[in-house]
């Protein structure tokens, strides 16, 4: 199929759409290609995922249950393990982790893997998009050599873009389709295929020069919070040295109408973007020989966070209750990385809890949306680990409690009444107005 029959047919609907990786970002957008009118077939390695979007049970807070059974009733819509029906999809989007490694390198294992996947099926007139996010130059130099060793040739015999995801999840007013979604391609012919296919899924396209450019376009996003989130983070160090509430600075601060941005200080980064993507750039700068001393020190600050909470939180217990945190029982509230989602991707709750646990404490968590801490790359022995209920008898059995995350649904008037010390470091009691004299903000 040349690139002029591949655009009729997306132009006309005829293609099959294949989305690799049906997690946070796959999943809603393979919904958003089926609403467009595609055909759509995911893939993904885990069985267990194929078995639930059968049954038609979403995994995937942004997919309710009724929108996959509608989309696969209709026949949109098929998940599937068999990644030799790759062959059958005319253009396939790659949506799978880009992890760092222990000495935080990237990893871009599982995208190489994918590309050999796609290679052992490539067939002249497909499209293939990245949408993990990653180091400028990936899709040149990792994607392109590993498909065009199947003797096809990039830009004739088939074709590459990259469309960076933006997925927020618990964001209640965008979705996948109201996202501006940058797209570019590898040459004209790509680009062209890539603004015709995203046009028709998303509500707004924004064109850029390149792949290089695109991918650049995500690093700088979640660059620009992971600075700003540092700045405040040593601020709230700064000032509390200084007996000035940081909350209190930012809340005026906020009134001026221009010239400022409001940031929130925490007890650390955590979700799939923020804590990993810089990395991603300050990898690839040095094969440029350029310093990325702001990026950097940004990363240091924020990583501090968990450790600066727990020694406050030893602190408040030596000075409050007179109790060493090595003979204290401590509850977590909240183990995902932000509020009212079930999404603990280095989250840095689970890195509170591991502090915790070095310092010889008994420690507990409370979520509402995570019932037990699965695997996960960096804390497997934190695993099987079940949410506890938050009871006025467990609040009266420990002796710290440490807000971690802010979710909608915990009660915190019960906490205030219950608790015998409150680590608030999401400022939710100042917020509700909340009796304060049992907190101590970190």
């Amino acid at each position: 199929m040349m690139p002029t029959d591949l655009l009729a047919a997306i132009e006309q609907k005829t293609i099959k759409a294949g989305v690799i990786g049906l997690g946070y970002v796959g999943l809603p957008l393979a919904m958003s290609m089926s609403r467009a009118g595609f055909t759509v077939l995911g893939f993904d390695i885990d069985p267990d995922k194929k078995i639930q979007i059968e049954t038609h049970k979403s995994y995937i807070d942004a997919v309710s249950d009724a929108v996959l059974a509608r989309e696969q009733a209709e026949g949109r819509f098929s998940a599937t393990d068999d990644f030799g029906r790759l062959g059958e999809c005319d253009v396939i989007a790659i949506c799978v982790p880009t992890p760092l490694t222990r000495h935080r390198d990237p990893d871009l294992s599982y995208v190489e893997n994918t590309c050999r996947a796609i290679a052992a099926r490539l067939r002249p007139g497909q499209l293939i998009v990245l949408e993990s996010t990653t180091y400028p130059g990936t899709t040149e130099e990792v994607m392109k050599p590993i498909l065009e060793a199947t003797g096809l040739t990039a830009g004739q015999d088939f074709f590459l873009g990259y469309s960076p995801e933006r997925e927020d999840p618990g964001n209640r007013d965008f979705d996948t389709s109201s996202i501006p979604k940058v797209v570019a391609g590898d040459g004209a012919a790509a680009s062209a295929l890539m603004q015709a296919f995203y046009g028709a899924v998303v509500k707004t396209i924004v064109p850029v020069s390149g792949t290089r450019t695109a991918e650049a376009v995500k690093l700088t996003e979640n660059v620009f919070r992971a600075v700003n989130i540092a700045l405040v983070n040593e601020l709230k160090l700064v000032y509390d040295a200084m007996g000035i509430d940081v909350w209190d600075v930012i809340n005026a601060a906020k009134t001026k109408p221009f010239g400022y941005m409001p940031f929130y200080p925490g007890p650390g980064l955590g979700g799939h973007c923020i804590p990993i993507d810089p990395f991603y750039l300050t990898w690839k700068s040095r094969e440029f020989e350029q310093p990325t001393r702001f990026i950097e020190l940004a990363g240091e600050i924020n990583t501090a966070m968990p450790r600066y909470v727990v020694d406050r939180l030893a602190e408040a217990l030596d000075r409050r209750l007179g109790r060493a945190l090595s003979r204290s029982k401590v509850l977590i509230l909240g183990l995902a990385y932000k509020k009212n989602v079930p999404d603990i991707r280095e989250s840095p709750s689970l890195r509170l809890m591991e502090l915790i646990l070095e310092r010889g404490s008994e420690v507990l968590y409370h979520d509402p949306f995570i019932a037990e801490i699965p695997r996960t790359r960096e804390y497997g022995h934190l695993k099987g680990r079940r949410s506890v209920e938050l009871t006025p008898r467990c609040l009266d059995e420990v002796d710290a409690v440490i807000i971690a995350t802010d979710h909608d649904q915990v009660d915190y008037a019960a906490v205030a009444q219950h608790a015998r010390l409150i680590i608030d470091t999401r400022n939710v009691f100042s917020r509700q107005g909340l009796p304060a004299d049992k907190v101590v903000k970190a």
